[in-house]
């Protein structure tokens, strides 16, 4: 009985595995791989699960997997069967020098992005209506000027009307102070 309230049973059901097993186990292993390649259909991820090359196969391999990955990228578990192509993935081209050249010296001027085209039209576009509003071609500025036209009128009128009362108001007040010296009996002269 274990001492302690406890008890640990991980390392009771401890299996291992005799060397026999394993080279019989690698043996068949090596079989298979070989009657793959007979047969030819020995595959790169069957190769490397087994983990064993030859330095002649793998020198052969790695010659054809350069030109496989050019023409094919190799699939992953079920990538061979469904075909989706990604529209978000960037896959690398190869570029020509002569093209390379060509499109630095077509495009000397860095190119602008949407947001940066946008905000040169908006800022062209005021402008312009700036310039058109200062000489009175548009809508706003036919509005304005004659609403200005109608309150310069209304001032003159107003002007005009201030400077009667005025007059009116003076010949009021002497007239008045006429009848005072004349009530007084003071000459006027």
């Amino acid at each position: 009985m274990p001492r302690g309230k406890y008890t640990n049973h991980k390392g009771k059901h401890r299996r291992f595995t005799n060397p026999e097993e394993i080279e019989e186990q690698m043996k068949r292993e090596e079989k298979e791989r070989k009657w793959r390649e007979e047969r030819g259909d020995a595959s790169s991820s069957e190769d490397e699960a087994t983990g064993k090359h030859d330095k002649a196969s793998e020198s052969e391999t790695e010659s054809s997997e350069e030109g496989s990955e050019e023409e094919a990228v190799k699939a992953k578990g079920v990538e061979n069967l469904i075909h989706v192509e990604n529209p978000n993935r960037v896959q690398k081209k190869a570029k020509k020098l002569s093209t390379l050249n060509e499109s630095v010296k077509s495009s000397s001027k860095p190119e602008l992005s949407r947001r940066e085209r946008e905000e040169l039209d908006r800022q062209r576009a005021q402008a312009n209506y700036q310039r058109l509003h200062a000489e009175g071609k548009t809508e706003e500025a036919r509005a304005d000027l004659a609403r200005l036209a109608i309150i310069k009128q209304q001032r003159a009128e107003a002007a005009k009307r201030r400077e009667e009362e005025k007059k009116l108001k003076e010949a009021a007040k002497q007239s008045k102070t006429a009848e005072v010296q004349k009530a007084l009996g003071k000459k006027t002269t």
